[in-house]
């Protein structure tokens, strides 16, 4: 599905709704942020993404809990937050969110807005369809969900690509994505409850 047909899906299933919440989720890798950039500018005025990432702990934090090793996972987000962001969402109104600066590693708050002008939210993430508490609140608060379906080797070679942009040695790459990405690849693709609305890897 293109992203203009996504689109027109979305304002087909909006009409005479004040706001229509869209999740977005796939694995890493699987091009969510591409995809949703699109989508909303498909949708044009009124339109905007809210990145899940922001609510990534901070490094500290991970380190304290013996999770630093496993960035990214799901145990390493304040899930709790950002379901309590999804509601306020939905409710409308004017709603800071906090965004992940990967240059500096960390979640600024209060970083971005969504204004009461925003109708449409395309939410995106890895695990805003995960089948495992405190995930399974965010149920009842998508209007749409889609998945992004890649297959395991193409999610490979991007995210070498992405380490490799990012500063990574390939030795390095290579054992952050055994070690880490892979895994939350797994975990995406076997833990996620199905989507309305699965977009197959177009190869």
């Amino acid at each position: 599905m293109t992203p203009e047909a996504l689109a027109g899906l979305i304002r087909g299933r909006a009409r005479n709704r004040a706001r229509f919440v869209v999740a977005l989720a796939g694995p890493p890798g699987s091009g969510k942020s591409t995809l949703a950039a699109a989508v909303v500018a498909a949708l044009g005025p009124g339109a905007r993404v809210v990145p899940m990432d922001g609510f990534h702990f901070d490094d500290a934090v991970l380190e304290a809990r013996g999770l630093r090793h496993r960035k990214g996972a799901p145990e390493t987000f304040d899930a709790a937050g950002f379901v309590h962001l999804v509601r306020r969402l939905r409710a409308g109104g004017e709603v800071a969110i906090p965004v992940f600066d990967r240059t500096m590693e960390l979640s600024r708050a209060a970083a971005d807005v969504v204004a009461p002008g925003d109708r449409f939210l395309v939410v995106e993430g890895n695990w805003l369809l995960l089948d495992e508490a405190p995930w399974t609140d965010l149920a009842p608060l998508f209007d749409l969900t889609v998945a992004l379906d890649v297959p395991e080797p193409e999610l490979d070679r991007r995210l070498l690509d992405r380490w490799a942009h990012h500063g990574k040695t390939p030795a390095e790459a290579r054992a952050w994505i055994d070690g880490n990405d892979m895994p939350n690849v797994r975990r995406v693709r076997q833990g996620s409850r199905p989507a309305d609305v699965t977009v197959p890897w177009a190869g």
